[in-house]
C-alpha cells in the first residue's frame, strides 16, 4: 500500500487549475401577483390564481417571500 503525502495531494490539486466557483445561471422569475400570507382561514388565493394561470397555459407556481411575508405567483423563464 502506498501512502500519498499532503504535498503530493496539494500538487495534484494545483495541477488541475482553480476549482470552479461560478454558479450556473438561475432562471429569471416574473412575479404575476402578490398575496398577503395572512389570508382568511381556509382560503388559498395565491394557489387559486396560479391554478387559473395554469389552466390558461401559463406555467405559474406559488413561492413564499419571507422578507415581505407574502405569497408570490411566479413564472420562471430560462436565461
Amino acid at each position: 500500500m502506498s501512502a500519498v503525502s499532503v504535498a503530493d495531494r496539494l500538487a495534484h490539486a494545483a495541477s488541475h487549475g482553480p476549482a470552479r466557483t461560478v454558479e450556473p445561471p438561475r432562471p429569471t422569475r416574473t412575479v404575476l401577483e402578490r398575496f398577503p400570507a395572512g389570508g382568511p382561514r381556509g382560503q388559498w388565493p395565491a394557489e387559486s390564481f396560479a391554478a387559473q394561470q395554469r389552466r390558461d397555459g401559463v406555467p405559474a407556481r406559488v413561492v413564499m417571500d419571507l422578507d415581505s411575508d407574502s405569497f408570490l405567483v411566479i413564472v420562471e423563464a430560462a436565461p
